[in-house]
């Protein structure tokens, strides 16, 4: 009676410890929670499934396993016309920010 009283016990303060840790866990990834997880690579960045890019400082070539393959240039553009996410162009803001327009015309700035 003793013994299965401790394994109870020892059993629920793993699951407790398991359902902790889940939410640290999903917060190291690139591009998740509203990002939807990843679409694609843009080069070295992220490109997530609503349009944006992540700000994560890994690369995504490298966490896909795709690092054979080179880096994309990146055009930097004035104006918002054709800096849409995934197009490998990006738009530089009045104050320097690089960013690129998401599909709903949002802008998702790099990270510096």
């Amino acid at each position: 009676m003793h013994l299965t009283r401790n394994v109870a016990w020892i059993t629920l303060g793993i699951c407790l410890s398991l359902l902790a840790a889940t939410p640290a866990f999903a917060a190291n990834q690139p591009c998740s929670g509203k990002k939807g997880g990843i679409a694609g690579c843009d080069g070295e960045l992220f490109l997530c499934r609503d349009g944006s890019i992540s700000g994560s400082k890994k690369s995504c070539a490298a966490y896909t396993g795709q690092s054979g393959q080179s880096a994309r240039p990146q055009t930097l553009i004035r104006s918002g016309e054709s800096c849409s996410c995934g197009s490998g162009s990006f738009c530089t803001g009045p104050r320097g920010g690089v960013y690129c327009l998401t599909p709903s015309g949002n802008k998702s700035y790099k990270r510096k």
